[in-house]
């Protein structure tokens, strides 16, 4: 197909034209991404709150929770981590229910974009299984906090779905700060502010 019958691409405020069908790492940039996240509700909206949880503060919260999990990290494994969900400043954030349903094309395309955005910034371009595995015990945990927190569900119906979480290694008041729906802003400004503490110590 021609790329010219069919946009594929999106301009980003950066200035970057990335093409999401055949992304390039060189036009991922962390402004975008941030941005993108911030302004994307979990959830599809359906939370409590003065703002909607946005996928940038549902990022820093896995990262935290598995951080807490995964003491002995490295800061490699820390980033991929944190953006594991990156591809959706693109794509959106569909529920999982709604991807299941869609098939393998969507899951491609999502990989992808994954592995363009883990390349610009140095890490490997996929996951290894062991570390697949803690992301998405991470990943899995904060949706259970999110579903029962935020989104209406109780506990029996969110461990139904989600499993049963580790008790999370945080303070009453930390883990508040971290459930709380933050403004559009600050999501933009902490998820930047992980990312850079933890690529600050990433070594080749």
């Amino acid at each position: 197909m021609s790329r010219n019958s069919s946009r594929a691409w999106q301009r980003m405020l950066s200035g970057r034209r990335l093409d999401i069908l055949d992304p390039s790492p060189v036009d991922v940039e962390l402004s975008d991404i941030a941005h993108g996240l911030a302004r994307v509700a979990r959830w599809n909206g359906q939370t409590q709150g003065d703002y909607p949880f946005s996928v940038a503060q549902h990022s820093v919260l896995v990262f935290e929770l598995f951080r807490q999990a995964n003491p002995d990290a490295s800061a490699a494994a820390l980033l991929q981590a944190l953006l594991h969900d990156a591809p959706e400043y693109v794509m959106g954030d569909i529920i999982s229910p709604f991807k299941a349903a869609m098939g393998g094309n969507y899951k491609d395309v999502e990989n992808r974009l994954l592995s363009a955005i883990f390349l610009r910034f140095s890490l490997p371009a996929t996951m290894s299984v062991a570390l697949t595995k803690q992301v998405k015990k991470a990943d899995r945990e904060a949706a259970y906090f999110e579903a029962t927190h935020l989104a209406g569900f109780d506990p029996d119906e969110a461990r139904k779905f989600f499993g049963e979480p580790n008790q999370p290694a945080f303070d009453v008041e930390a883990f508040d700060r971290l459930i709380r729906p933050w403004p559009t802003q600050q999501a933009h400004a902490r998820f930047v502010e992980v990312f850079e503490t933890a690529a600050a110590t990433l070594v080749g």
